[in-house]
């Protein structure tokens, strides 16, 4: 029994020390984008939108011209468009962000969370800015409540002449990722954010939202807006993104699509992208190299790109 305990003590030792030393090397790593840009949040005008349930939704829109609606994922706020907004401001659009409810500055009202009542949200943010042949790009979570949106309210795909959905999924989140069966549970246990708040454990929950060339800038602008977030109070979509399954209506969806995803995402791997691919008639797969789930910020030339392609062509072929 004592031999027993010695040889798990030195393994966990030894975990420890790997741990520690692939931290060191991800801190080592250079930046493509320096930390305060990455920090730097979207510029325009804030607008609060005010929902029947009381929930307030905040939305920042800048630029002129044809329409983009983005959609930011899970546990972080519309501070992940920094640069993807930027760009396509540059190219003459005009630029709607928003923080998902109960995200960022956004409140949750008496819905509460689930993709019922944020699928509406997208609705009422269309209809607010008045948006009409516009693309809508969504991230993550920002993805897979784009989808419930087009399916249960035609007024979001009268509005949209694109969709981008990217590092993103249709429900059965666990399927073919294996790291989701690592990390959600640990979410809801409360001990991910813990161990995000640690030193190591910080720098490789990060890494692993990034693809082969994880930036230290990009891990700690992510580590500082997920661990603000409230996560007991959003456990309800977590639990959503794998008991709900809209892979058999995707044939429903009209609107041009394009999918996108990074050949090294962990979070939602390639296996999810191709199902929506396959699934939405007419989608175009686009794979990034190398990138993981935070495309917006690894190349978000490749994602400015798309939205651009689908306002010119009107289509993703």
């Amino acid at each position: 029994m004592k031999w027993r305990i010695a040889c798990g003590a030195a393994a966990v030792g030894l975990a420890v020390v790997a741990a520690r030393a692939a931290a060191a090397r991800v801190e080592r790593r250079p930046d493509p984008v320096p930390y305060e840009r990455l920090r730097r949040e979207p510029e325009g005008e804030g607008v609060f939108l005010r929902r029947p349930d009381g929930t307030v939704l905040r939305a920042v829109v800048a630029g002129e011209g044809p329409p983009v609606v983005l959609a930011h994922g899970y546990g972080v706020s519309l501070l992940e468009w920094n640069l993807v907004q930027d760009a396509l401001v540059v190219r003459g659009h005009r630029v709607i962000v928003f923080d998902q409810r109960g995200h960022g500055d956004s409140t949750v009202g008496s819905d509460g969370i689930g993709s019922g009542p944020m699928a509406r949200d997208y609705l009422a943010v269309l209809e607010h800015f008045d948006v009409q042949d516009g693309v809508l790009a969504g991230h993550s979570l920002g993805g897979f409540l784009a989808i419930r949106a087009l399916l249960d309210h035609p007024g979001v795909g009268r509005r949209l002449r694109g969709l981008v959905l990217f590092a993103t999924w249709a429900g059965r989140i666990y399927d073919g990722a294996p790291c989701n069966r690592l990390q959600i549970p640990l979410l809801q246990a409360g001990i991910l954010q813990r161990l995000a708040r640690t030193r190591t454990g910080g720098i490789l929950f990060g890494a692993l939202q990034c693809g082969k060339r994880p930036s230290p800038a990009m891990i700690a602008v992510f580590l500082d807006v997920f661990l603000r977030q409230a996560h007991t109070p959003l456990l309800p979509i977590v639990r959503a993104f794998a008991r709900e399954d809209r892979y058999p209506r995707l044939g429903e969806i009209t609107v041009p699509t394009v999918v996108m995803v990074g050949t090294a995402d962990r979070s939602t791997p390639p296996n999810h992208s191709r199902r929506l691919a396959a699934g939405i008639p007419g989608a175009r797969l686009v794979t990034v190299p190398d990138a993981g789930h935070m495309i917006n910020w690894e190349d978000p030339d490749a994602l400015v790109e798309a939205v651009v392609s689908l306002h010119e062509t009107g289509g993703a072929d």
